[in-house]
């Protein structure tokens, strides 16, 4: 049911929004040709504010009006009441369903009329009163003043199904007293997506809940960054601001980041800096706060790219091995061939000597020969010399003496 309230025109004039929106447009999620509008107003008409925006004090009572405004041909029946406002998850202004009792601002309200019939093209202004309960806590307190129609419309499968309708302007009340403004980062989850491109990083996505603790409505910065060990390939985004976070409301964002080098194991921070909504003066400044969390990031492809480069360094080195045994084997047969041939060679040279030698010795001049001969070399030189002194010493007759 509420989802079906959701998707009504009213959810417009509600929806998200960092600041209060204009007045409403005319609604045209009810039957065709009836729409009609909500907006704050005087005892005479609209006087153009976008929002019902107080300061009260606890206990403080005062009076106001709103403006309900027929825009359709024909006479509209429409309920009135006030609600408390939410954030959802999204970070969108909304209203509780009309099935739920306020406790919060919206039950602070009370309208002198709780179901008004308006004419044709007519305004209706409704006064009604806001008490502050005297043990009301300081801050910003969110609600809405709607008018609702309930039409039945059946859905995709045939059933009948009721639907609200609803137009609203809202409420935002502060309580003085001490405010505490401040967001917190909650529920930090980081994955990091490689590229296939090794040389090119990849892409970090974060998911957290940004949560106002404090108690002023609040908008925010995002921030998220990342680096590897000892600050290695540090990046930082800055994303677009948040919508307004009401007291005590919730919204999940959702942060990437490219060009994040896979470093194995990186640290990733989430941060949230809060901001004034409007004009807002906030004493104290709001603090921020951070969330970090582990996140791996294995580089496959740079890894597979380095085990490829690897693999033909191998290769270029094991060809060059290959080639130098090559030449070394080659070169080692060719002086185990040159050995072989050079020992061949010493062995015939040495056969041809050994044959020589007989017929040196026998080629000497022979007894009786030709006088021209050459003398035999087979004689010692020092038996030649002592026959030549014999042969020249002179015949001595040493048998008998001399003759008187």
């Amino acid at each position: 049911m509420r989802l079906l309230a959701a998707i009504a025109t009213g959810i417009i004039l509600l929806g998200a929004a960092p600041a209060p929106p204009p007045p409403a447009p005319p609604a045209s999620s009810a039957p065709s040709a009836v729409t009609w509008g909500v907006a704050p107003s005087s005892a005479k008409g609209p006087n153009g504010r976008p929002a019902f925006t107080y300061k009260l004090d606890p206990g403080a009572t005062l009076t106001d009006y709103v403006a309900v405004t027929n825009h359709s041909a024909r006479p509209l029946t429409l309920n009135l009441y006030a609600s408390d406002a939410f954030t959802t998850a999204q970070g969108g202004f909304d209203l509780l369903a009309g099935g739920q009792q306020p406790t919060d601002v919206g039950a602070w309200v009370r309208l002198t009329q709780r179901s008004v019939t308006i004419p044709s093209t007519s305004r209706l202004n409704v006064p009604f009163t806001l008490t502050v309960p005297n043990n009301a806590t300081p801050g910003d307190h969110a609600g809405g003043i709607v008018a609702s129609l309930a039409t039945t419309t059946a859905d995709a499968q045939g059933n009948q199904v009721a639907v609200d309708h609803r137009v609203g302007a809202r409420i935002y009340l502060r309580v003085t007293g001490e405010l505490q403004p401040a967001l917190t980062v909650e529920n930090l989850r980081v994955r990091h997506t490689g590229s296939h491109n090794p040389l090119a990083g990849g892409t970090l996505t974060a998911t957290f809940t940004v949560h106002n603790t404090g108690n002023v409505r609040l908008t925010g910065r995002p921030t998220l960054g990342a680096a590897g060990p000892f600050g290695l390939g540090r990046r930082s985004g800055d994303p677009a601001a948040l919508p307004e976070i009401l007291p005590g409301g919730e919204l999940t964002t959702t942060v990437r980041m490219t060009g994040v080098p896979p470093l194995f194991r990186l640290i990733a921070s989430a941060a949230v800096t809060p901001a004034a909504v409007g004009d807002q003066v906030l004493d104290p400044p709001p603090q921020g706060d951070t969330a970090q969390v582990t996140v791996w990031a294995v580089p496959w492809p740079q890894l597979a790219l380095l085990a490829l480069l690897a693999l033909a360094v191998w290769a270029l080195v094991a060809a060059r091995r290959r080639r130098a045994r090559q030449v070394a084997r080659a070169v080692a047969a060719a002086r185990e061939e040159g050995r072989t041939e050079a020992s061949q060679k010493t062995e015939r040279m040495s056969d041809g000597q050994d044959a020589a030698v007989p017929a040196a010795v026998g080629a000497g001049p022979r007894a009786g020969g030709d006088g021209g001969a050459a003398p035999d070399r087979s004689t010692p030189d020092a038996d030649r010399s002592e026959r030549s002194r014999e042969d020249s010493r002179p015949d001595i007759d040493h048998t008998g003496k001399d003759e008187q």
